[in-house]
Order: C-alpha cells, then sequence, then structure tokens
C-alpha cells in the first residue's frame, strides 16, 4: 500500500501582509513553541490588521495557545509592538 505524496505548497509574496503579520507570530518560537499553535495566532492576527478580529490582547486568551516563559499578558504587549512596526 502506497500513500500520495503531499499537497504542494504555495507561500505568501514576500511583501503581503500574510507574509508579515505570520513572520510576527513566527518571532515568538521561543514562548508559542507549537507550530499549529503559531499558525493559529497568524490567523487571528491577519484578521485583526484587516479589521475583523480581536486585538492581540483578547486574542492570545481566546486562542487558547500553550505559552512558555511568559505570560500571556506580557505576550500581548509585545505582538502589539512588533505590529505597530509593521
Amino acid at each position: 500500500m502506497t500513500t500520495l505524496p503531499p499537497p504542494a505548497v504555495k507561500l505568501f509574496p514576500e511583501g503581503s501582509l500574510e507574509k508579515k503579520v505570520y513572520t510576527v507570530a513566527e518571532k515568538f518560537k521561543e514562548n508559542i513553541p507549537i507550530t499549529n499553535d503559531r499558525n493559529r495566532l497568524g490567523f487571528g492576527l491577519f484578521k485583526y490588521m484587516k479589521g475583523e478580529g480581536d486585538a492581540p490582547e483578547i486574542l492570545v486568551h481566546s486562542a487558547k495557545i500553550k505559552v512558555v516563559g511568559t505570560t500571556l499578558d506580557e505576550l500581548a504587549k509585545q505582538i502589539s509592538e512588533e505590529l505597530k512596526k509593521l
């Protein structure tokens, strides 16, 4: 029995908002060790930047991400600072 190869992954263009926001989420790899949690956070931040989602202060609590080495409130402050740079 064989398996099919995985589907091809299409990466975001370098200057796109999606790429910038997901890069912000990846910057916190040490504090958010689970890849799926970072992806979920990136999606929430993308929705926020488009004006459709919650602010980082609310998002880190509602996304139910596992945080290591810091508190959720400190992480939200750091994320907000990174988003201001965009």
